[in-house]
């Protein structure tokens, strides 16, 4: 005999993030307790709440596919990445459309030689040009690829054929994630408006501190105008109409040489090891530390970019950075930072790895 609740009408639950949810909840940590090895289960369980949620929200199909591609491709890119976690690399833009005999593809692939002996990974949109010359010069088992479907250009270059750090995305705000995220360092090539794109992507986000501060490095031959004509537009049209500030250009290096390119990267590192908020205090992590001396000399330049009342001071590891065990044992400098002159912090970076 028919069960009668199954012409009953199941009324949706109204889902929240907090532990409200009820048999929902118990429901989601069961499941994690059957998957089992699941880290940080707050976490996870967001996520599958999110999915339930726009299940009940979107009627229609576009946006749940969107949903679900965006996150299967950033699962897979933590994935890839994941145990070259280590390893500093260096994101590298450029034409797709430079040939194989132009001083600037050769350039390209002594950079990435260079980058590789000097103990970097490369990171490319796994395509030809520039690209296909970073990942020859570097090798492939120092590259990695994040390529994009399109109709046109962009199958994977030979050296990145068959390897498994090559990913091929949907959506270009997912590979950008990527580029961006997994980086240490930036260094763009003249481009198309691809390339141009990238590079006001990587400004913006390091302009308004969406990304901690990391070498953005413009490169072209000694003969080139190409950098030199972007940058006198973004001074003559921009900064003077009061757009964006003159210490936004702190944000960008102009080299002309490879071995420049290296070697600017290498020097951001030479003290500086890495940076993160604690509340509202930034912390500093370096490999070496300075002394008080030193100490005073940043607060008097850099008096600037602190809040009212703020301080820069040496301390230790502070309680909320233990998920990071293993650099506890590296020297901290707070700085009681405005959260705005992105710029000077760059520059303060620069001083620190000065002494």
């Amino acid at each position: 005999m028919p069960d009668s609740r199954d012409n009953e009408s199941t009324e949706p639950m109204d889902l929240h993030f907090t532990r409200t949810n009820g048999p929902v909840d118990d429901a989601i940590d069961q499941l994690m307790d059957q998957v089992g090895d699941i880290q940080h289960l707050d976490i996870v369980r967001e996520i599958i709440l999110a999915g339930l949620k726009a299940g009940q929200e979107n009627s229609g199909r576009v946006d749940l596919k969107l949903m679900n591609s965006s996150i299967k491709e950033m699962r897979f890119t933590a994935k890839v990445f994941g145990p070259y976690r280590e390893v500093r690399k260096v994101t590298v833009f450029g034409s797709a459309r430079t040939p194989s005999d132009a001083p600037l593809y050769h350039m390209a692939t002594d950079l990435g030689k260079k980058l590789a002996d000097a103990g970097f990974m490369v990171i490319t949109g796994g395509g030809p040009g520039i690209m296909q010359a970073i990942n020859e010069g570097a090798g492939s088992a120092h590259s990695f690829g994040v390529n994009i479907r399109l109709p046109f250009e962009q199958e994977a270059n030979p050296v990145l054929m068959g390897n498994p750090r090559h990913i091929t995305y949907k959506y270009f705000f997912n590979r950008k994630v990527a580029f961006l995220k997994e980086a240490d360092a930036v260094v763009i090539f003249p481009g198309g408006f691809g390339t141009l794109d990238e590079a006001m992507e990587s400004i913006t986000l390091l302009q308004t501190g969406k990304r901690y501060p990391l070498p953005l490095i413009f490169i072209d031959d000694s003969r080139g105008t190409y950098w030199d004509r972007l940058i006198g537009f973004l001074k003559n049209e921009l900064s003077d109409r009061g757009y964006i500030s003159r210490n936004d250009f702190g944000l960008i290096e102009r080299v002309t040489r490879s071995e420049d390119a290296v070697d600017r990267i290498r020097h951001f590192y030479s003290r500086y090891h890495s940076l993160r908020y604690v509340d509202d205090r930034l912390v500093i992590r370096m490999s070496a530390s300075l002394d008080q001396g030193q100490v005073e000399m940043l607060k008097n330049d850099f008096a600037g970019i602190l809040i009212p009342g703020g301080d820069i001071y040496l301390c230790g590891p502070f309680d909320e950075e233990s998920d990071e065990p293993e650099l506890a044992d590296l020297p901290r400098l707070v700085v009681d930072f405005n959260k705005r002159d992105f710029g000077r912090l760059r520059r303060l970076v620069d001083a620190i790895n000065g002494f």
